[in-house]
């Protein structure tokens, strides 16, 4: 079947079947390169350029030896100091939407940056001020495996370094996403109701429903500890009193939209909105198996004891 004759999969029930293992692997990033202003849309030709000059597209052969067991311990600003490239996947091509080369997620606003208001920046300030080394507590959630880096477990589902694969089950009653990072598992509850704002679950409370074609995702009640998101590619502050909107619709044979709208009016001047192409991947998702047999954080805590003694 060609893609101009395509029709919509549906399940036994008349609904789009969402279902499979997607990537959502793009250079493309979350906010746009500030130097491209508001050019949301590239050429051809534009596209396969910054392809070429793409920093993670830059990694030499070198790069994906095997580490050798035999170096010595990496000094501060050593690029070998974590693993080769070999582990690193993060997509090699522009995001495409409706035929488009896209230079950023975000459509809206037109400057494709997060409108983040005042209060924003002093929220990103508290957080590094209490951000630090006295415990686990105080490191990232990914680095203490919590949820995935980068909110790439979401909402909003962001690409990150490596492990952009999400599975998506679906019946009549609930949508499961399994998130390849970190192992996270999203159950969205179809024609349901929100729970108490008292619950505030780790990735939010996610209800959806059927608006046509479309699967319309609404989350709200986000866990504290999840506003601050970082990853290489990009750095999201949202807020537990954040709503997110996600739709999710068949778009090709083996393409699937992904849009979603952020609403605060505490932490953005505006409500932002972006679009996530996602591709079929082959083959089933493997385990990620977070810290198992992983000494990077007691080995992060150590050090910084280490360092509280040499500088006294």
């Amino acid at each position: 079947m060609t893609q101009d004759n395509w029709e919509i999969p549906r399940t036994a029930s008349g609904v789009p079947d969402l279902q499979g293992v997607w990537s959502s692997a793009t250079i493309t990033t979350l906010e746009r390169d500030p130097a491209l202003g508001e050019k949301l849309v590239v050429s051809v030709e534009e596209a396969r350029r910054l392809e070429q000059t793409a920093p993670l597209n830059l990694i030499s052969d070198l790069d994906d030896l095997p580490s050798d067991p035999n170096r010595s311990a990496p000094t501060d600003g050593d690029a070998d100091a974590g693993y080769n490239a070999f582990w690193i996947d993060p997509g090699r091509q522009i995001a495409r939407v409706n035929g488009e080369y896209r230079t950023s997620f975000i459509v809206e606003p037109s400057s494709g940056q997060i409108p983040y208001t005042a209060a924003a920046g002093q929220a990103f300030a508290a957080y590094g001020l209490n951000s630090g080394y006295d415990g686990p507590e105080q490191r990232p959630l990914g680095e203490r495996c919590m949820v995935g880096f980068g909110s790439s477990g979401g909402p909003p589902m962001l690409p990150v370094l490596y492990n952009n694969h999400y599975q998506i089950v679906q019946n009549e009653d609930y949508v499961m996403i399994l998130v390849e990072m970190n192992h996270d598992v999203r159950i969205i509850r179809l024609n349901s109701e929100h729970r108490s704002s008292d619950f505030k679950p780790w990735l939010g409370d996610s209800i959806a429903r059927w608006d046509g074609d479309t699967l319309v995702v609404e989350t709200v009640n986000f866990h504290p500890q999840q506003s601050f998101r970082f990853a290489i590619k990009h750095q999201l502050y949202l807020p537990s009193s954040a709503k997110v909107i996600e739709r999710f619709s068949r778009t090709g044979q083996d393409e699937l939209l992904y849009e979603f709208t952020v609403e605060d009016d505490e932490a953005y001047s505006q409500a932002w909105s972006a679009q996530i192409p996602m591709r079929t991947a082959e083959g089933a998702l493997y385990e990620y198996a977070c810290h198992e047999g992983n000494y990077a954080l007691p080995g992060i805590l150590a050090g910084a004891r280490r360092q509280e003694q040499e500088s006294r």
